[in-house]
């Protein structure tokens, strides 16, 4: 079993590096219209950023329902509904595959 695991983590650690060394940025440090072959390479990063996004959407969550009534009677529930479960919710769900921002 150890011996999956150090090979799992390799794996997983390849592939970071992989999206990493092959996501274009410009001079300027902005992120560039990308070839195909980018994307390619961001979305099969995706493996690894999905599930800790649902991760964080399901802890932002129950951070919200917790944090609730002190939300209620700062009056910024709102607020904290954007920040907790709307925003991780829209990135793990919303946001195509490869991209980095939410598209409307």
């Amino acid at each position: 079993m150890r011996r999956y695991r150090s090979r799992i983590a390799a794996l997983l650690s390849t592939l970071l590096t992989l999206s990493l060394l092959t996501t274009p940025v410009s001079a300027s440090g902005d992120l560039q219209v990308d070839s195909d072959r980018h994307k390619a390479g961001r979305m099969a990063t995706e493996i690894l950023v999905r599930p800790v996004s649902l991760g964080i959407t399901i802890l932002g969550t129950a951070a919200f329902v917790l944090t609730l009534p002190f939300s209620a009677l700062g009056g910024n529930v709102g607020e904290a509904a954007d920040e907790l479960v709307v925003g991780p919710f829209d990135a793990t769900f919303r946001r195509c595959l490869g991209c980095t921002n939410v598209e409307n």
